[in-house]
């Protein structure tokens, strides 16, 4: 390769550890790196083992493989020059060469279904390399490490120290201060001669945060480096885990074979595959989908990373990724326990946003999520038929709709006049829209959203089709009917009260009535939102219309507008410090996961194909940013490059709910 490559590359290990780099094999973020372990899972993300840095000689020549960017702007080895290959599949696998030798590199990370995640949450990673050559070789593979948090910079501290223990073909690594100690983990190998020699490497340049207008420099340790010497057919297998294990065997070349094909057998169990069809893009789509799904040990349930590298698990993003991730995929058990989890943790008829570590308590700064609840919950229960799971559920959704009626956290209330729900904080933000500055909302949207009420409206009418269901199988056939009627009468009140929203200047909704009764009329994609929920209030000519607006204003080929562009407050790029793409994040930036809400309002108000091309998104999918993936936003303004980050879990799973177009 001529040119550096710095597409990215994913893997996980449903703990919400990863493994993360680029093509080239230079490290431009923060997130970089082999082995960034989940130590209270998902959360406690900690880089350990950054990656390996290697040289090889041939006939008295040696050859520095790696590429690294350093502060004083030098770009130094330029291993990438020779890299004559990558491919992501199976795994990633970087192929180095010139005219006498060939030498590969695979890594893997071996997910945690292969062990009981109740009891042991060690993450780990397998790496590899295969010579090939006309004359003997002799590879040099030196560890670089690190103890940090994966949000911040490790620099060198005379008072940071690791400690090592060298055994027979392995090194027990442990970071330490004066009052703090370390993550113990382990480093081996199945063949090669270890030299101590401990050294620090200073002044890593991190490109990537240097856009993003964070910290972007970085030290890393060296315990030594690993000699090994090659014939042609050689191979090397080296593990790097978390703990000390004192009882495992010898390691084995084999384990690394063994770990790709446990993990290809994972998938098709998972995704049934031998019965899906086989079109590489659908099972592209399906891989990315499940390494968003991780334990949680502080609930000892799943959970779903929002995205990664820097998200953790959040109650909306969740539930808007539910279908995609677990209903059109039928991974209906991870559905249901995903649903008994959020439910379980309703407090005053709100769901959690956002799960804690062990200890703390869950965060209820969301207005969406529970609405989101009681939709997603409707769809698992028409996909599955499961209706002892609504016996079970359906306390929670009563206890959702009591705390909306009489009122809860955030001054959250139904509207007695009308029967529309409102809100009014200062300070926060409680829809989708939630980016804040400063302490104030960009978008701060408070009083009676569209979207919201349209859940709303949508929550109503599972709840009186619910109460009639019940009331067929439980004792209190009255009380259920009479909530039943109760809830059908609310449910036509709300869905009159919606006309509300008709904006005939614009052919549009408003986007929002505030609390002073104003009409915001802003051209946003929640009035796209509000027409593709299970039910919906809105009449044909109404639908039609503000689809050919949001087709014409709002609509690019990677999603939709979070604003349109003839706004005065919209921002065309995603680019610049935390505050000015926080500013931009919802005032005209891409979201991928809207295009799902454009199709399913489109099908329902029209018959003809949905006028969106998936090419481009499926080109990025393929062969952008993170490869394998879909990034969670892209810029307003054409050429609409991706942003934020490299693979988001609704992006993804609301694409796959619409596989059937996809093929």
């Amino acid at each position: 390769m001529k040119n550096l490559d710095n597409r990215e590359w994913l893997l996980t290990n449903g703990l919400g550890s990863f493994a993360s780099g680029t093509v080239s094999n230079a490290r431009t973020r923060t997130y970089h790196g082999w082995l960034i372990a989940a130590l209270d899972p998902p959360s406690q993300r900690t880089l350990l083992l950054s990656h390996i840095e290697a040289s090889l000689e041939v006939a008295h020549k040696v050859v520095a493989l790696g590429t690294n960017y350093w502060g004083n702007n030098i770009i130094e080895p330029e291993g990438f020059q020779l890299l004559e290959n990558f491919a992501i599949e199976p795994v990633p696998t970087w192929v180095w060469q010139e005219d006498n030798w060939r030498l590969a590199r695979r890594i893997i990370m071996p997910h945690a279904a292969q062990s009981n995640v109740a009891q042991d949450n060690t993450s780990r990673v397998l790496i590899q390399y295969c010579y090939t050559g006309d004359v003997k070789g002799i590879l040099r593979l030196r560890f670089m490490i690190a103890d940090r948090d994966f949000h911040h910079q490790q620099q060198a501290d005379p008072n940071l120290h690791f400690s090592q223990i060298v055994e027979p073909q392995q090194i027990i690594l442990q970071a330490q201060r004066p009052g703090w100690i370390g993550t113990p983990w382990q480093l081996r190998w199945t063949e090669g001669k270890y030299q101590y020699d401990p050294v620090w490497y200073w002044n890593y340049r991190l490109p990537e945060e240097t856009n993003r207008g964070l910290g972007d420099r970085e030290d890393l340790y060296s315990p030594g480096y690993l000699t090994i010497a090659l014939e042609t057919g050689s191979c090397i297998t080296l593990e790097a885990r978390v703990g000390h294990n004192t009882t495992l065997s010898a390691l084995q070349n084999v384990e690394f074979t063994d770990a790709v094909q446990a993990e290809q057998n994972r998938l098709v169990q998972v995704f049934n595959f031998e019965h899906t069809s086989s079109h590489q893009r659908q099972r592209q789509l399906l891989r990315a989908s499940d390494q968003f799904i991780v334990h949680r040990a502080s609930i000892a349930g799943p959970t779903v990373i929002a995205g990664y590298h820097w998200f953790n698990d959040w109650g909306r993003d969740t539930l808007i990724a539910l279908p995609g991730l677990a209903l059109t995929t039928q991974r209906f058990d991870l559905a249901k326990g995903l649903l008994q989890t959020f439910g379980r943790y309703c407090r005053n008829g709100l769901i959690p946003n956002t799960f804690p570590d062990k200890g703390a308590e869950p965060s209820y700064n969301s207005i969406d999520a529970a609405l989101l609840w009681i939709e997603t919950l409707g769809l698992y229960l028409e996909a599955t038929q499961d209706w002892d799971f609504l016996v079970e559920e359906y306390p929670i959704f009563q206890q959702i709709y009591k705390a909306f009626t009489a009122g809860t956290k955030f001054n959250i209330q139904v509207d007695a006049t009308d029967g529309l729900v409102s809100w009014d904080a200062p300070d926060v933000a409680l829809t989708w829209m939630d980016a804040v500055v400063h302490g104030q909302p960009v978008t701060p949207r408070r009083g009676k959203p569209v979207e919201i009420n349209a859940l709303w409206y949508s929550a109503l009418c599972w709840a009186s089709t619910w109460a009639e269901r019940l009331s067929q199988k439980e004792g209190a056939k009255s009380r259920l009917m009479n909530q039943a009627r109760r809830y059908q009468q609310q449910a036509q009140q709300v869905k009159d009260s919606m006309q509300k929203f008709w904006n005939p200047t614009k052919s549009y909704l408003y986007d929002t009535i505030e609390p002073d009764d104003r009409l915001n009329s802003q051209i946003r994609p929640n009035a796209v939102l509000a027409l593709s929920y299970q039910h919906c209030a809105f009449p044909t000519h109404q639908g039609h219309q503000v689809l050919e607006v949001a087709r014409q204003k709002l609509l690019t080929p990677y999603g939709l507008r979070s604003l349109a562009p003839e706004d005065s407050q919209y921002i065309g790029q995603c680019t610049g410090d935390v505050q000015q793409r926080d500013r931009a994040y919802h005032q005209g930036t891409v979201w991928t996961w809207l295009i799902g809400a454009y199709i399913r309002a489109w099908q329902r108000y029209h018959s003809e194909p949905v006028p969106f091309d998936w090419q481009p998104l499926l080109e990025h999918l393929q062969a952008q940013a993170c490869l394998g993936s879909i990034s969670e936003i892209f810029d307003g303004d054409p050429p609409h490059t991706s942003r934020g980050a490299i693979a988001q879990a609704w992006s993804v799973a609301e694409v796959i709910r619409h596989l059937n177009l996809v093929a």
